[in-house]
C-alpha cells in the first residue's frame, strides 16, 4: 500500500522529528553538529523556509519548521540524505543512519506555538542533559537570549507574542521557557490528534483535513514517471518489459515513485510490466533501504523527485 502524502500547507508551523535507527547516535563528534546545522541554513537559503525552534541531540533532532512554497519533506530529505551520506564516508559506515521516515506534524500556531517552542528547547532538560536550557550549545535558545548568534533561525514570531518592551522581550521569553521545567513530555506533539499528525482546535482540524483531500489528487502520472526514470537511469522504454538487472532496477524506481506520488499502486506497476507483484515489492523494499543509506541512490531520489515536481501542472505534450 502507498504511503499517504504529506500534507503540503503553505505557511504552516511543522514539529519535525528525526530519530536515529534503533537509538543510535547521529551526532559522533562535536563538528558533526556544525556540519548538521551548516546544511540546514544551507537549506533555509535554498528554499526559503523558517525554522523558529531547534535541537540537536545526540541521537535525535527536533525543528519548528515553518514551510513556504517548497514541500517539506524536500525540505528534510535535503538534510538527511546529505548528513547521511557525509556521516557514512567519513566513519567508513554502511546501513541506515536515520529511523525510517521522519515524523511531523502540522501545529496550530496560534494556539501552540510558543508551547512547541518552549517544549523543544526544553529538550536537553527533560533528558537530563542540563539543568539550564541556555547552557546546551544545541538548541535555539541561546540565540533568542542573544547568547549566540544564529542567522537562519527566525526569533521575531516567537518574541513578538510577548507583551514586554522592546529590551525586556528576550527576558520574558527566558522567564516562560523556564516555566515549563518539570513539565512532562507532552504526546500531543509527538502524535498530533485522534484526526493524525496535526494538532489544534476543531477549526483548525477541519481545515487541514479539507486541504488534505483537495491534495489527494495524482500530481504525475504513470507515464511520466516512466519518461523520467528513463531519462535519469538511461534505460529505454522499450527494455522495461526485458528481465535484465538494467530493467529491474528501472521498474523498482517506478514502482517507488509511482506509489509515492500515488500516480499508481503497486499492482497497477506489477500488470503495466506484466512482473510478480511480491518481486517488485521486495525490489522496491531494497531500494528503499538503498536511499536511505544515502550515496548514489539518495542523490538520485533527489534527482528524480525534483523532476517530478516540476513536471506537476504542466500539460501532457502528448495530449
Amino acid at each position: 500500500m502507498a504511503r499517504k502524502p504529506r500534507l503540503h500547507l503553505p505557511g504552516g508551523l511543522y514539529h519535525v522529528m528525526l530519530r536515529g535507527n534503533d537509538g543510535q547516535v547521529i551526532f559522533f563528534a562535536e563538528g558533526d553538529y556544525e556540519h548538521f546545522s551548516d546544511l540546514v541554513a544551507e537549506g533555509v537559503e535554498r528554499f526559503g523556509h523558517r525554522i523558529h525552534a531547534y535541537c540537536w541531540m545526540p541521537n535525535h533532532v527536533h525543528l519548528a519548521v515553518q514551510v513556504a512554497e517548497t514541500p517539506l519533506g524536500k525540505i528534510v530529505q535535503n538534510v538527511v540524505f546529505r548528513y547521511a551520506r557525509w556521516i557514512n564516508r567519513r566513519e567508513g559506515r554502511t546501513g541506515h543512519l536515520f529511523q525510517g521516515r521522519y515524523r511531523a506534524i502540522l501545529v496550530d500556531s496560534e494556539s501552540y506555538l510558543l508551547a512547541l517552542v518552549r517544549y523543544i528547547h526544553l529538550n536537553p532538560v527533560r533528558a537530563g542533559l542540563v539543568a539550564d536550557p541556555a547552557r546546551y550549545a544545541w538548541s535555539g535558545h541561546r540565540a533568542y537570549l542573544r547568547q549566540a548568534e544564529v542567522p537562519w533561525l527566525t526569533t521575531d514570531w516567537v518574541l513578538s507574542q510577548f507583551a514586554a518592551g522592546r529590551e525586556r522581550v528576550r527576558e520574558a521569553y527566558g522567564r516562560f521557557v523556564m516555566a515549563g521545567i518539570g513539565e512532562p513530555r507532552r504526546e500531543e506533539f509527538h502524535v498530533g490528534s485522534r484526526e493524525g499528525p496535526v494538532l489544534g482546535n476543531d477549526a483548525f482540524v477541519r481545515r487541514v483535513l479539507s486541504r488534505c483531500e483537495e491534495a489527494a489528487g495524482v500530481s504525475v502520472d504513470l507515464d511520466s514517471i516512466v519518461d523520467e526514470v528513463c531519462r535519469t537511469l538511461g534505460v529505454e522504454a522499450t527494455e522495461l518489459d526485458l528481465r535484465t538487472r538494467r530493467a529491474a532496477e528501472a521498474r523498482a524506481w517506478i514502482a517507488l515513485l509511482a506509489m509515492e506520488t500515488k500516480a499508481a499502486s503497486l499492482s497497477e506497476v506489477s500488470r503495466r510490466f506484466k512482473r510478480d507483484v511480491a518481486t517488485l515489492s521486495n525490489a522496491v523494499r531494497r531500494l528503499r533501504a538503498r536511499i536511505r543509506e544515502g550515496g548514489r541512490q539518495g542523490d538520485r531520489w533527489q534527482v528524480l523527485r525534483e523532476a517530478l515536481e516540476k513536471k506537476k501542472g504542466k500539460p501532457d505534450p502528448r495530449g
